[in-house]
């Protein structure tokens, strides 16, 4: 039973997320806080264009959106599988998918310092420069 309960927590979740996007509430807890776009600005902006097909706005809203998407994907889609599969009678026994170890390390690694190279060349102006966010302040005046 809990594991309904989870999905049903998900898919508010999801549904909460669909709504915030459609009325461009300002997701990123930086960004709306500070006013300084995060690491990952841009990301959300970006996957929706790609999935409009506009691979060139994709990247405009965020030059790593090839990697960090399916990354996301991958990852959330691991996640998932692990809760709807059935419970181990052998609760020792390693999951098939695994996220851990030596390569894993370096590749994440590899991942983050990346995209924290490629934050830092977006605020001197490389890659379109800083992703323009909306502060929780400016969202709100522009809603009245």
């Amino acid at each position: 039973m809990s594991r309904f309960r989870t999905l049903g927590g998900l898919a508010l979740l999801a549904g909460l997320v669909s709504l915030a996007v459609h009325w461009d509430f300002p997701l990123c807890p930086m960004a709306s806080s500070f006013g300084v776009p995060c690491p990952g600005c841009g990301l959300t902006r970006a996957t929706l264009a790609l999935l409009r097909g506009d691979v060139h706005g994709a990247l405009h809203f965020h030059p790593l959106v090839w990697l960090l998407t399916p990354l996301f994907v991958l990852f959330a889609a691991s996640g998932l599988v692990e809760l709807l599969r059935a419970p181990r009678s052998e609760p020792w026994r390693a999951s098939p998918i695994r996220f851990r170890g030596p390569v894993f390390n370096v590749l994440a690694a590899a991942v983050l310092a990346l995209t924290l190279g490629v934050w830092g060349l977006r605020f001197a102006g490389f890659f379109g420069g800083p992703a323009p966010v909306t502060s929780l302040g400016a969202w709100l005046v522009t809603r009245r």
